[in-house]
């Protein structure tokens, strides 16, 4: 009998896979060798770039021009299959810095009140311990984040170029000349950079963390063509099947789109200046977003694909083979112990992120690493005036190349928060310009958005109402999509006896994961992010 062992081309390709993956955690690294590290993180950035275009046309992707993200991408590696712990800014950058479940960080699971308990090892910090500079300039992670903290405080912080560049199309609309503004925003990243790279030490390695919020809302109403030249109709037929595919609709992600090109232009920024600098070789640059598009129905704050599955790519031109695709999974909390491994360090134990260096160190596209073939994915809290008495929606969720699964804790609660007619007092559906400017007015888990604002305003379509349903209504405790035959996840195959044994099976991995991993919703009474005040968190 043929086995993977039997077949000679099968086993080759296996050695080169282990000898990759056995060097990356054995190998010793030189202090002179030790990489730089730059990761840009862009605030409410999907998965939108012209290299996802190539790879999967047919959605917004297409009208979206990234050269900078797409160079990287040929000169590094792209990955497919990377997703955000959790789908809201504070959990998803505490379990990226900790390198683990965003449910094990204490209050930084949450998003209003978080601190940041620095007993928790952070990659950056044990960077700095090891000989690091380290900095940042604008979000590293928020609100909550004492201004005298190590890290995402003060003593890191490099923006004395300006922060004008978290306002882009605000900053930009304003001026007389456009082009001109543009400039000096990009300016302001390279003064900020700049300031950085002068506290840093002749032969001393860094850490560089380039965090700009213009993708998170607000931003100005047709500036995509104004500012970019992107056309709203050009999104016709290829937004999510959830979204009314009207101009006003199109018009709002367009100008979202429009920011993502703001985001690519401050990247060639640091791009140009490594390049000015000779730090190119064995400088590790890391381009992603914390999560997806703000605003939207089932994108930020979902566990569906909109709102979890973020841009990757990763270059180190001296160590790892470029113009590489990866269908290998990532979640984001990986990154923490392969920017350590990368620097020679050792991992702390507590760290349930796994490092993916043995990933980049081999030189064949598709997949490496056999283990790697789901996320854990999950959700507590947002906003905390969302729902009555400050309850949150807790989720949890695995994902497969082929499913998803959604285990929803608490089926009673609605999901993007409550308003007139979902949990609160029937009355009349807020106005226009409430909806559009005041996320609070209601559903206070999705961002106030025209979007939002104009299918809440026409609940009298049924179609819209259905889609109003489908993503403020209530839903099962469990839902189970077939990503591969249906990319929106519109059709619950929960429940379908044809896929009883698919759902049991990713049901025991993830609950077998959140117990081992100490989730809190999972041990014990399950209610610790129930109890407000939050001090009550572990």
């Amino acid at each position: 009998m043929r086995t993977l062992f039997s077949h000679p081309m099968r086993w080759s390709r296996l050695s080169l896979h282990l000898v990759f993956l056995l060097a990356s955690l054995a190998s010793p690294v030189l202090a002179e060798d030790r990489p730089n590290i730059v990761f840009a993180f862009a605030d409410d950035w999907g998965r939108y770039a012209g290299a996802y275009a190539k790879l999967q046309p047919g959605g917004p992707s297409d009208i979206v021009q990234t050269p900078n993200f797409d160079l990287l991408a040929k000169q590094g590696v792209l990955f497919t299959n990377a997703y955000v712990n959790a789908p809201s800014c504070t959990p998803c950058r505490s379990s990226l810095l900790s390198g683990q479940y965003f449910w094990r960080t204490g209050r930084g699971a949450i998003l209003q009140g978080a601190i940041w308990d620095e007993t928790i090892p952070t990659y950056p910090l044990l960077l700095e311990k090891a000989g690091y500079a380290i900095g940042h300039t604008h979000k590293v992670w928020s609100p909550g984040k004492p201004a005298n903290a190590p890290y995402g405080g003060r003593r890191t912080a490099f923006n004395s170029g300006g922060g004008s560049f978290n306002r882009f199309s605000q900053t930009v609309e304003k001026a007389k000349d456009k082009a001109k503004a543009k400039q000096r925003l990009l300016n302001e990243v390279k003064q900020n950079f700049d300031s950085f790279l002068k506290t840093v030490a002749d032969d001393q390695p860094f850490c560089y963390w380039f965090g700009p919020t213009n993708c998170h809302r607000k931003w100005i109403k047709g500036s995509g063509k104004s500012h970019w030249g992107l056309d709203p109709d050009a999104l016709q037929g290829k937004l999510p099947k959830f979204l009314p595919d009207v101009p006003e609709v199109r018009q709002d992600f367009c100008d979202y789109l429009g920011e993502v090109q703001a985001f690519d232009a401050g990247l060639g920024v640091l791009l140009d200046e490594l390049e000015k600098r000779g730090l190119t070789g064995n400088t590790i640059v890391v381009v992603s977003g914390d999560h997806g598009i703000p605003g939207i129905p089932r994108g930020k704050c979902n566990l569906y694909d909109l709102g979890t599955q973020v841009p990757l790519v990763v270059r180190w031109p001296s160590k790892v083979v470029g113009g590489r695709v990866m269908n290998d999974f990532v979640c984001l909390p990986d990154l923490a112990p392969t920017f350590l491994r990368a620097a020679g360090e050792q991992v702390p134990p507590v760290m349930t992120g796994r490092s993916f260096l043995g990933v980049l160190l081999s030189s064949v596209d598709g997949s490496v690493d056999p283990n790697r073939d789901h996320v854990i994915i999950g959700r507590e809290r947002h906003v905390a005036k969302a729902r009555i008495d400050n309850l949150p929606y807790p989720q949890r969720a695995i994902r497969t190349k082929r499913f998803l699964y959604i285990r929803n804790f608490k089926p009673d609660r609605y999901p993007m928060g409550t308003a007139p007619g979902f949990g609160l007092p029937d009355g009349p559906m807020p106005e226009w310009t409430p909806l559009q400017e005041n996320t609070f007015v209601a559903f206070g888990d999705l961002d106030a958005s025209p979007t939002k604002a104009y299918m809440l305003s026409n609940l009298s379509d049924t179609s819209i109402r259905n889609q109003v349903d489908l993503t403020y209504g209530l839903r099962p405790e469990e839902e189970l999509y077939d990503v591969i035959a249906d990319p929106d996840h519109l059709h619950n195959l929960a429940g379908d006896s044809k896929y009883a044994k698919i759902q049991r099976t990713l049901s025991d991995r993830l609950m077998t994961t959140l117990k081992s991993t100490g989730d809190p919703r999972v041990i014990g009474d399950g209610a610790t992010y129930d109890r407000p005040p939050f001090s009550s968190l572990p």
